[in-house]
């Protein structure tokens, strides 16, 4: 008799410290991630800050003027300048996602961003990254069209065929995701909540699980593959084409011009894909979060600005 009231005492202490050091999905109301950021060195974040704060504002005018001439100019009016437009808006968007946060959290001196904005920052964050991957390989498609079969370019990227693009990208960013938003909120976390990151990235958040994420990391799995192998597939493919069809130019003035209208989109992709996958590609056992946290300034913010 004694022994059992002792395992029962025993069974009560431990669900109330399991209870103090793990909070789940739905009761984290005042559960508070703390943003660690890029350095935790007071004196590099004045300048940490201006260089973000200067980057950021160039990024938003940038695209913003590209947006505007797009509009306003009829002879813009084209397909290439229509993707272009579509994407200089989700760099807009991502680079508003995580910024700003950042900003505020150096100027006020606070790390700290609750349950449900972190979750919300990883949803938005995930969404316009996934986007801005898909937009950058329907602009390859388009620009494989216009130097492989230039005579029927205007038949085949209708303003119709161009717009499905765009729409279908949006439906299958917002359903990814909508997805991995989803299954983060049915984890336990324990109460030690720091993110070595400057935003709620969604390998950290992961880390911090103290519930299995083994479906987790199958679906981010899954997603890279459809997500990114497949559209870096077509755009090898395409580019590959677009190369030789380049060769069999027999001017060099022509080659040159070819090569041109693709140099600055073949550059972004470059970047945004050596940084992005190798980042989400990484083991979780050997990554180092520090270099995560460098990686996701090069395609967070380097590439839309």
């Amino acid at each position: 008799m004694c022994t059992h009231v002792e395992i029962n005492h025993a069974i009560f202490f431990f669900a109330s410290s399991y209870h103090h050091h793990v909070v789940q999905g739905n009761d984290t109301g005042m559960a508070q991630f703390i943003l660690l950021g890029l350095s935790e060195k007071l004196e590099l974040q004045p300048l940490i800050f201006g260089l973000f704060l200067s980057t950021f504002l160039i990024t938003m005018f940038g695209n913003l003027l590209i947006i505007l001439a797009t509009v306003s100019d009829s002879h813009l009016h084209t397909p290439m300048y229509f993707f272009l437009s579509n994407l200089s808006f989700v760099d807009i968007c991502s680079i508003s996602t995580t910024i700003p946060k950042m900003l505020v959290n150096i100027q006020t001196q606070s790390k700290a961003i609750s349950y449900g904005g972190c979750i919300t920052q990883m949803h938005f964050h995930i969404l316009f990254v996934e986007l801005e991957n898909l937009i950058l390989t329907v602009m390859s498609y388009d620009h494989f069209i216009a130097i492989c079969d230039p005579l029927h370019y205007t038949v085949i990227m209708s303003p119709i065929l161009c717009g499905l693009m765009v729409l279908l990208s949006w439906m299958m960013s917002v359903l990814n995701s909508l997805v991995q938003s989803l299954l983060v909120l049915r984890l336990y976390f324990c109460t030690v909540l720091e993110i070595p990151h400057f935003f709620c990235d969604l390998k950290e958040v992961l880390r911090l699980a103290c519930s299995g994420i083994v479906l987790n990391n199958g679906v981010i799995y899954f997603a890279v593959g459809l997500f990114g192998a497949v559209p870096l597939a077509g755009i090898c493919y395409s580019y590959s084409r677009i190369v030789s069809s380049i060769c069999r130019i027999s001017s060099a003035e022509g080659k040159y011009k070819a090569f041109s209208t693709c140099a600055s989109h073949l550059s972004v992709v470059s970047l945004f894909y050596c940084t992005g996958l190798g980042l989400y590609l990484s083991s979780t056992a050997t990554h180092s979060s520090h270099s995560s946290a460098i990686a996701s300034v090069m395609y967070i913010v380097v590439t839309p600005c």
